[in-house]
């Protein structure tokens, strides 16, 4: 699992267009060079992401993640560096992925997930 914060936490993703092109950024990268993503949530200035890397290093697949939102976006969006968690065996993955999306709750966004629209999960 990968934290990734904006610099000195602005709103950027509050904006809803941003947000979109931030998850389109991560569908991207999970088609084009074989990341598998579990879930993910865009919060308003910070991202988790939990995925499955391929033969790449942790590091290159969010710097470039990262890159391409600010390049796209045309704003230096991101703090530097990232935080990650690697899952244990005796951890779920669906119970870090229900963890995930529920941010938006625990963030009093919103109501109800379903109203938040930035995440997605491979099942809940």
């Amino acid at each position: 699992m990968v934290t990734t914060v904006t610099r000195q936490r602005m709103k950027h993703f509050e904006n809803f267009s941003n947000a979109r092109l931030l998850i389109e950024t991560i569908r991207r990268e999970s088609e084009l060079n074989g990341i598998v993503t579990w879930a993910f949530v865009v919060m308003p200035d910070h991202l988790h992401w939990l995925l499955q890397l391929n033969h790449e290093p942790l590091e290159t697949v969010v710097g470039r993640v990262k890159a391409v939102t600010s390049k796209r976006i045309g704003l230096a969006l991101w703090q530097s560096g990232f935080y990650d968690q690697a899952l244990r065996q005796s951890e779920s993955p669906k119970n870090l992925a229900r963890y995930i999306v529920a941010n938006p709750l625990r963030a009093h966004l919103v109501q109800s997930i379903g109203d938040y629209p930035h995440w997605d999960v491979a099942w809940l």
